[in-house]
């Protein structure tokens, strides 16, 4: 059956760049986002994610390739009011409460939810009737979270949705966040907590130096940067031979511990054992910070104003 506009992706770059005098803050990006999928993107500081997502939004063009959402142009899909946004930099209009402020907002998609559902969700109702410039920090952002929810949004972006928030209001978010995208919803979402694209992401995507390295659910991701860690004490022993046993991947050294990223973790304990190298032996999962650290590599030295992108 012809696939049409109905069923295809809710989002699709193909070969996205985007240069910045000699910095290639996108480099030839592609990727697809089903419709209803809940999505991280994970980078270090000036790996290109805020570029993506201004790609995305159609705050940016493209220098070569296309950005699509639901088959179209960015800019006609926003104006369409498909897409809600919740972005680090912005600014609390002064002199207008929650409620007017989220109410404005609604009347200017087609379909919104009513204010007063987006506010609950967001868990800001207990101060609706305050000031929005008159906020904390974590409220401010549950309002911007109101604000991006209340046009009942196909697509929703989050920028470091959970900054400035406590551990409860973190945990509200994201409450509230799952039962939005079980309604069908389109998520992608920034985010420095790596524990948290593992708990609420579908797929985790990686961004590092303008280019997609990883792409995968947390596991795949664990798994691809090698699924086990074997450390043991070296008690005085070299290190010569360890990276060529049964399985392992790399080797790193703390002190006098030595710590092996391992694909089977069974041939490298036993190769170990006939070394006699199993002093305070530790086998443990790859985590996603692991994973994390073993897809990307330090972001060149660039100047300050290119370190935001």
């Amino acid at each position: 059956m012809k696939k049409t506009s109905q069923d295809g992706p809710a989002v699709s770059f193909a070969g996205a760049v985007k240069t910045f005098g000699p910095v290639r803050a996108v480099d030839g990006v592609d990727l697809e986002i089903r419709r209803g999928e809940t999505v991280a993107l994970l980078g270090r500081n000036g790996a290109g994610k805020s570029t993506t997502l201004s790609l995305l939004l159609g705050l940016d063009t493209p220098d070569e390739g296309a950005v699509r959402l639901f088959g179209h142009g960015p800019e006609r899909a926003v104006a369409a009011g498909r897409v809600g946004a919740m972005l680090q930099e912005s600014r609390q209009v002064p002199r207008v409460t929650v409620r007017e402020l989220v109410s404005f907002v609604a009347q200017t998609y087609p379909e919104p939810m009513p204010a007063e559902r987006a506010l609950e969700l967001a868990g800001i109702a207990a101060f609706a009737g305050r000031r929005a410039d008159r906020l904390s920090g974590g409220q401010a952002q549950r309002v911007r979270f109101a604000v991006a929810l209340v046009g009942d949004p196909a697509l929703l972006v989050l920028d470091e949705p959970t900054a400035a928030l406590d551990v409860e209001a973190r945990h509200a978010f994201w409450t509230s966040m799952r039962a939005y995208a079980r309604r069908g919803h389109t998520v992608l979402f920034s985010t420095h907590y790596l524990e948290e694209a593992d708990a609420h992401a579908d797929r985790i995507l990686v961004i590092d130096r303008g280019r997609i390295v990883a792409d995968g659910t947390g596991d795949e991701l664990r798994r691809a940067a090698g699924g086990s860690l074997v450390s043991f004490d070296l008690a005085g022993r070299g290190t010569d031979g360890l990276t060529a046993l049964p399985g392992v991947l790399s080797l790193e050294v703390r002190g006098d511990r030595a710590r092996l990223r391992t694909e089977d973790s069974d041939a490298t304990v036993v190769a170990l054992a006939a070394l006699g190298a199993i002093r305070g032996l530790e086998v443990a999962p790859a985590s996603l910070d692991d994973a994390f650290l073993a897809l990307t590599s330090p972001a060149p030295a660039v100047p300050t104003a290119l370190e935001t992108l």
